[in-house]
C-alpha cells in the first residue's frame, strides 16, 4: 500500500524550477509518475514485517531483526504486532549488545502496556541489560543498583512469572556485589585507622546485606575496629554474633584470639544494635 509523498518527494518538488513544474503539471508522462513514486514510503503489512523479524532473529541476524521489529512499531503503532515487536526488538538489541536501544524499547513497552503478558519479560530484559554492564567491585555500582531494581519489579509485580527465579538469583548476586563494594571501602578506612568510617561501612553490610557472603568478614572487621577504639562491649558483641552464626569460621577464630589477647571473650549485649542484627542474619541467610 502506498501513502502520500514523503519528505524527500516534497523536497524534490520544491527544487524543481517553476517553468519545469508548469510543464510537468500540463503534460506529465508515465515515466515522470514512476520517478515521483520512487519517493513514496512503502508500508508493509504488520504480520509480514513481524514474521520477517522473527526469521532474522532465528537466523542470528540480530541487527536486521531489531530494524524489522522497530519498523512494525513505527508503521503500525499500538497494534498487537507493535506491542509484541517492542519486547522482541528489545530482546534482539540486548542480544546484539545494544543495551541503550534495548532499554529504550522496554521503557516504552512498560509505559504503554504495564498489564500485558510480556511486561514481566520487558522488566526482565531491562534487568539483564544493566546486569551485563555490572563492573568489578572496585568501581562505581550504579548499574548493579539498576539491575536489582528491574529484577525486583519482576519478582514483586509478577510473582507467577517464569522469570522470577532467575531474577531472584541475579538480585542475590547484585546485593553481594554491593556488599563487596562496602567491604572494600571499609577495609580502606580500617587500614588507615579511620575506625569510625570503617565501622559505618561494616555495619551497613551487616544491617543491609545480612544474607550475603560478606557478613562473616564484616562482623570480624567490626570486632577489630571496635577493639582498636577501646569499645570492648561492642567488640565482644560483634564476635558473639559471628560465633553464633559462623562457629567454624576462620574469621571467628581470629576474632576470638583478638579478644583473648586483651583478656576478653565474645559476649552478647542486649543494648547493642548487634543484638538485633543477630536475628536478621539468622533469618536472612537463604532469602533474596
Amino acid at each position: 500500500m502506498k501513502t502520500g509523498f514523503g519528505n524527500k518527494a516534497r523536497m524534490a518538488l520544491l527544487l524543481v524550477p517553476i517553468a519545469s513544474a508548469i510543464a510537468i503539471s500540463g503534460c506529465a508522462s508515465k515515466d515522470d509518475d514512476l520517478d515521483l513514486n520512487a519517493y513514496v514510503d512503502t508500508i508493509e503489512p504488520a504480520d509480514v514485517l513481524y514474521n520477517q523479524a522473527l526469521a532474522n532473529l532465528n537466523s542470528g541476524r540480530l541487527d536486521e531483526a531489531a530494524k524489522k521489529f522497530d519498523a512494525v512499531d513505527r508503521q503500525h503503532p499500538y497494534s498487537e504486532f507493535a506491542r509484541k515487536s517492542l519486547v522482541m526488538g528489545a530482546f534482539a538489541n540486548y542480544r546484539a549488545g545494544k543495551y541503550d536501544d534495548a532499554l529504550a524499547m522496554t521503557k516504552r513497552y512498560v509505559a504503554l502496556y504495564p498489564t500485558q503478558p510480556e511486561a514481566a519479560y520487558a522488566y526482565y530484559i531491562t534487568g539483564l541489560c544493566y546486569y551485563r554492564q555490572i563492573p568489578d567491585v572496585t568501581r562505581e555500582q550504579s548499574m548493579t543498583r539498576r539491575s536489582i531494581a528491574a529484577f525486583s519489579e519482576v519478582v514483586e509485580r509478577y510473582p507467577d512469572s517464569e522469570y522470577v527465579e532467575d531474577s531472584k538469583a541475579k538480585i542475590r548476586f547484585g546485593r553481594d556485589q554491593l556488599a563487596g563494594k562496602e567491604m572494600q571501602v571499609g577495609r580502606y578506612y580500617l587500614e588507615r585507622k579511620d575506625y569510625v568510617a570503617a565501622i559505618k561501612r561494616f555495619r551497613g553490610v551487616v544491617e543491609q546485606y545480612s544474607n550475603t557472603r560478606h557478613v562473616e568478614e564484616a562482623l570480624a572487621r567490626l570486632t577489630e575496629a571496635y577493639y582498636a577504639m577501646g569499645i570492648t562491649n561492642e567488640a565482644q558483641a560483634a564476635a558473639a554474633v559471628l560465633g553464633q552464626n559462623y562457629p567454624d569460621s576462620e574469621w571467628y577464630k581470629d576474632s576470638y584470639k583478638l579478644l583473648q589477647s586483651g583478656g576478653l571473650e565474645p559476649r552478647e549485649s542486649t543494648g547493642s544494635w548487634l543484638s538485633k542484627a543477630a536475628s536478621a542474619i539468622t533469618g536472612g541467610k537463604d532469602g533474596v
